[in-house]
């Protein structure tokens, strides 16, 4: 196996865990609107951004992708292959537990809106404090990919 084709896995890992993160953390959300808009199809605005907050992680994986492959060609042997993957793995972990647990926050956010509307904009502020430690994973996977 070559130094590239160790990096090209990495990159495809990476992006698709972040996916996985954020189609699980969207499921739930989803999920979670269904039940409230169901009772209450007026709270669709209120609900939108606390059911798509997962998608981020999604998005985050892909940028860390376009990024990286713009470094492809400098990998010439498999150290430099396996540097790479633990460069992106930040981003990599990030995105799949972040994208779940933002998710199941923002469950919790959708059925307290359910329950009091007016609760909307205060309670994004719980899964957005996830959404940190998924910038978090981000910002390094840039800073580790720019390093190679």
């Amino acid at each position: 196996m070559t130094g590239y084709a160790i990096a090209m896995a990495g990159i495809a890992l990476c992006v698709l865990l972040c996916g996985v993160g954020s189609c699980i953390g969207l499921f739930k959300t989803g999920r979670a609107a269904a039940g409230v808009l169901s009772e209450d199809p007026k709270k669709f605005g209120k609900l939108m951004v606390l059911v798509l907050l997962p998608a981020t992680q999604g998005i985050y994986g892909f940028i860390i992708a376009i990024i990286a492959s713009g470094s492809l060609e400098s990998i010439t042997n498999v150290g430099q292959g396996w540097a790479f993957v633990g460069a992106v793995v930040p981003m990599m972990l990030s995105g799949l537990i972040t994208g779940i647990f933002q998710g199941k926050s923002a469950v919790n956010c959708i059925y307290a809106v359910g329950k009091q509307e007016t609760l909307s904009g205060k309670l994004i502020i719980y899964p957005a404090m996830i959404e940190f430690y998924a910038i978090l994973g981000l910002i390094i996977s840039i800073m580790l990919t720019a390093l190679i």
